[in-house]
């Protein structure tokens, strides 16, 4: 079965930082691509960091360029996403889904969302 799972939510205040880990199996991960996205309350669902295969380009929205870094670890099967000086309104549910091929900012591209972990920055 495929499965991404998403952990390393918590609670942080402004200015502080986590790391997200997505864990898969069950998929040729080394020619996936990987997106976190993110969910805050009444708010669509919107693209944040994207990564591809190894020697692609990752990408990062505007609001977190500068502040978060997305990375895979092939041989662990696992993506990344360092979140730093983070601020409240980067408080989210954060999912990790996967598409198969090239990169896109389109979530509904993506399948396998999995439950998401919550991050919740004070101010």
């Amino acid at each position: 079965d495929v499965q991404l799972q998403a952990s390393g939510g918590g609670q942080v205040q402004s200015g502080g930082s986590l790391r997200l880990s997505c864990a898969a199996s069950g998929f040729d991960f080394v020619g996936s691509t990987i997106g976190w996205f993110r969910q805050a309350p009444g708010k669509e669902r919107e693209g944040v960091s994207i990564i591809s295969r190894v020697g692609g380009v990752p990408y990062h929205a505007d609001s977190v360029k500068g502040r978060f870094i997305i990375s895979r670890d092939d041989a662990k099967k696992t993506v990344y996403l360092q979140m730093n000086s983070l601020k409240p309104e980067d408080t989210a549910v954060y999912y990790c889904p996967r598409k198969v091929g090239q990169p896109s900012c389109r979530r509904q591209l993506y399948s396998y969302w999995g439950q998401g972990t919550l991050v919740t920055v004070s101010s």
